[in-house]
């Protein structure tokens, strides 16, 4: 049985490098843009806030979840591989000679009376 190896943060590639150095360095920005809207003078807390989860949390997110899909389906189906495995060796071995999976008939064909 082959193990595969877990992704961690310690075998990442380049691009899921750069990837994340983008996301830093966007959020560096939107911290900055939110200090400075919430210590300006026509600046409010909420609109640090709103400055914050609008420009920076929620686009993010969605960037990060749409560029991590094939990185998700990978692990999901590295994940399945060996219980289909084991799957496909359970149904093997216990299918019917004639590869059909239901019961046997009767051999016998019951006497079917007139009425």
């Amino acid at each position: 049985m082959t193990t595969i190896p877990k992704r961690s943060i310690h075998n990442l590639t380049l691009t899921d490098s750069a990837m994340y150095l983008v996301a830093i360095a966007w959020m560096y920005v939107v911290l900055m843009m939110t200090v400075v809207e919430a210590t300006s003078a026509n600046g409010t807390v909420l609109g640090a806030i709103f400055t914050f989860v609008l420009y920076g949390a929620l686009p993010l997110s969605v960037v990060l979840y749409i560029l991590r899909t094939p990185a998700r389906k990978q692990a999901r189906l590295a994940a399945e591989a060996p219980a289909a495995a084991t799957a496909a060796a359970e149904t093997s071995m216990t299918a019917e000679p004639d590869g059909r999976d239901h019961a046997p008939g009767d051999a016998v064909t019951p006497e079917r009376k007139e009425a």
